[in-house]
């Protein structure tokens, strides 16, 4: 698992393909949206057939691709569960 201070990085290859590291954790998945905490704080990727397909948790490394839309960051990391942000 990468460290807490560990550098997270996005590289998005022509709205196609998403490079990111220091992802700890994905919350949630689906075609639409990929929710995942990162080292800097709870990372969104919106789109459309959006898939993950490379995931290191040892190095902290994602690959996800698909029609990418949008990356956003949520710099308040939360200790709440994805249950405890919808309904928090």
């Amino acid at each position: 698992m990468p460290e807490n201070n560990a550098v997270s990085d996005v590289i998005v290859e022509s709205r196609r393909k998403a490079i990111l590291t220091g992802i700890s954790d994905v919350e949630s998945f689906d075609e639409q949206e990929i929710l995942a905490s990162g080292a800097c704080g709870d990372i969104t990727i919106r789109g459309s057939e959006l898939k993950i397909c490379r995931l290191c948790v040892e190095t902290g490394d994602m690959t996800v691709e698909g029609k990418i839309d949008s990356v956003s960051y949520d710099d308040v990391k939360s200790n709440k569960g994805i249950l405890g942000r919808i309904f928090g």
